[in-house]
């Protein structure tokens, strides 16, 4: 359970995220101290987050699978966006990987040593800078395929979306790597059985990369938000005006449905992390106990929301594509699921198609 301990550097206090130690916050030049068991957190973060955690895991690590799978049997054949939501689940599975650990940890400690601290704090962050800037690319590659549909034929190529996700994965990891420097393992003060991992060493220095990652974590969140919002914007009004009604409802729909999904499962957390980040910088400050300990459990319970968007991408991205849909049902046949699958082979000739599948009815009413 991340607490806080507070630092002095050249004449100004800081705070950092600790493990189990006591609380601090910082008035009018003096220190005070918050116990330990007002946060009530205790049957959250040993019950109800592992259960969450546990359900999260086994219909993401499912539905992303699967996403894989169907998106890597036709590789040669994959769009443009097909790419970007092959990565963005690679990405999902990491974060998702991570998951066990933060549950047995949550229970008993760290129990994976001082290797697997690092690595598992890596592929978190590494996901968190990755995930939100796939989710922009996707949504600009809607809107020039749909709101730039001619212009953009010639000039999109799949080479160029395999050179951004190579670059975007390079650059996200470069930004991942002081992780590996300053996650550490060791016994908590309050409990000397007990192991945390969490950035103990480096003082002031690990303070500042503290710092830093949550900059990064608010940039790759509110600039794709903006991006997404502006280009399925445009993609909606687009849509609205062509003639494919068709067409146009199921995409309208999943265009909203994606933005809003976004910013319902990560906009609580970022803003809990925003006012964390400017109470460590000192633009504001707790005034009590009670304001002190209730921002801890309200980043648990949004990041455990945050975490759930990892399950939910392959029904928004593709579960709902007429196209995916169909090369899912065929894989399952594959397998000798064909009783269940008849229901759904029935169904093909209603299905909606997606804001993937809309762009050459959209690309036909410009021509």
């Amino acid at each position: 359970m991340a607490v806080t301990q507070v630092f002095t550097f050249n004449g100004m206090y800081f705070t950092g995220e600790y493990d189990n130690m006591t609380d601090y916050y910082y008035e009018n030049g003096t220190d005070y101290m918050c116990d330990d068991e007002e946060r009530g957190l205790q049957t959250f973060n040993v019950v109800f987050q592992p259960v969450l955690y546990s359900l999260i895991f086994l219909l993401g690590v499912v539905g992303n699978s699967l996403m894989i799978t169907v998106l890597l049997s036709r590789w040669r054949l994959l769009r443009f966006t097909e790419i970007y939501l092959l990565h963005l689940a690679l990405a999902d599975l990491m974060l998702l990987f991570t998951l066990p650990f933060n549950i047995v940890n949550n229970v008993a400690g760290w129990q994976f040593g001082e290797f697997l601290c690092k690595v598992v704090g890596l592929m978190k962050n590494l996901n968190l800078l990755c995930g939100s800037v796939l989710l922009a690319c996707i949504g600009f590659d809607r809107y020039l395929a749909i709101v730039h549909a001619i212009q953009s034929w010639q000039s999109r190529r799949r080479e160029t979306v395999h050179i951004i996700c190579i670059m975007l994965w390079l650059i996200c990891l470069a930004f991942s790597i002081p992780n590996v420097v300053f996650l550490t393992v060791k016994e908590e003060r309050t409990n000397a059985s007990r192991l945390s991992c969490s950035y103990h060493f480096y003082g002031i220095h690990a303070h500042n990369w503290v710092l830093t990652s949550r900059v990064l974590d608010h940039v790759c969140f509110f600039l794709p938000l903006a991006v997404m919002s502006y280009c399925y914007t445009a993609v909606v009004v687009t849509l609205f005006n062509s003639h494919r009604s068709r067409a146009k409802q199921g995409a309208i729909r999943l265009a909203l449905l994606v933005t809003l999904v976004f910013c319902f499962c990560w906009l609580p957390y970022n803003i809990a992390l925003l006012i964390k980040t400017l109470v460590d910088l000192q633009v504001i400050s707790y005034k009590s106990c009670g304001s002190f300990v209730l921002l801890q459990p309200a980043l648990d319970v949004t990041q455990s929301l945050g975490f759930s968007h990892c399950c939910l991408n392959p029904f928004l991205y593709a579960f709902v594509g007429v196209r995916f849909r169909n090369d899912l049902i065929q894989l399952l046949c594959k397998l000798g699921c064909s009783r269940v699958c008849m229901p759904f082979i029935r169904a093909q000739g209603h299905s909606r198609p997606s804001i993937s599948e809309a762009t050459t009815s959209v690309s036909i009413t410009h021509t």
